[in-house]
């Protein structure tokens, strides 16, 4: 009897630790500090990048909102996640990153709040994003602009390094398969 009781009182709990099975089941700080729930973008086709404002691969958002210009209306989005962990080449705070993503490239996609995309701080976006089969193949997160291309489903559909330029036919046509399956 105590064993059945027991476990009445702990299965409660460990549903509630379970973890998310999707990108879309997922909360996020956007860089106006609102909470977005990630269920917003289901059903779309989303590319999680780790960005900064004082990298070598800092160009790279010019791309990132070409590639949101041009397959939005398609039902694609990506989604920028700002991260101090590499050199400290994002030393500003919320505000000073969004302006410097307006100013610099008219960055129009979603941004959300700076946090750490690696290491035992890892916020819970990038530990869903490098757990997965596809996510976690070629480790830990190395550097700024770390591409994930997540489907509509909300799991990871392929990675790419911070050396793939977001305009490659490599990501463009990952993206167009991705746009063209039918919804989970």
């Amino acid at each position: 009897m105590k064993t059945f009781v027991l476990a009445a009182l702990l299965l409660p709990a460990l549903a509630l630790a379970k973890e998310p099975d999707s990108l879309y089941a997922m909360k996020a700080k956007s860089l106006a500090g609102k909470t977005v729930k990630l269920s917003t973008f289901k059903g779309k086709v989303a590319l999680v990048v780790n960005v900064a404002s004082k990298c070598g691969f800092t160009p790279q958002y010019k791309g990132l909102e070409a590639l949101y210009e041009k397959y939005s209306k398609d039902g694609f989005v990506v989604l920028g996640f700002p991260s101090n962990d590499f050199h400290s080449q994002e030393p500003g705070a919320d505000a000073d990153i969004s302006k410097f993503c307006e100013l610099n490239y008219g960055v129009k996609f979603p941004m959300f709040t700076k946090d750490h995309v690696t290491g035992e701080q890892t916020q819970p976006v990038y530990k869903f994003l490098k757990a997965s089969p596809v996510g976690a193949k070629d480790g830990e997160i190395g550097w700024n602009f770390t591409k994930f291309l997540v489907g509509k489903d909300g799991r990871v559909a392929a990675r790419f390094s911070s050396l793939t330029d977001p305009l490659s036919s490599k990501v463009t046509a990952k993206i167009e398969e991705l746009l063209k399956a039918p919804a989970q």
